[in-house]
């Protein structure tokens, strides 16, 4: 198991929030994903054996957002 802090820009209300927190959570190994609109993070929960960062940052920006792994 693995945590990582995302970084997550462009996000400007609750619907956003909600789309990224989605994007992460469909990612194959995500556990848990929690986005916060107001800090502009996620943290995200996953199996470092079936996923890693790279896929979730891929995640937010197919969702639209641009993220990086603090």
């Amino acid at each position: 198991m693995a945590q990582v802090t995302l970084s997550i820009t462009g996000m400007t209300c609750g619907h956003c929030r909600q789309k990224a927190e989605d994007a992460l959570k469909a990612v194959d190994g995500v556990w848990v994903a929690t986005v916060d609109l107001d800090s502009g993070s996620a943290e995200v929960d996953f199996d470092d054996s079936r996923s890693d960062v790279e896929v979730l940052v891929a995640a937010v920006a197919a969702a639209g957002y641009s993220a990086t792994a603090t």
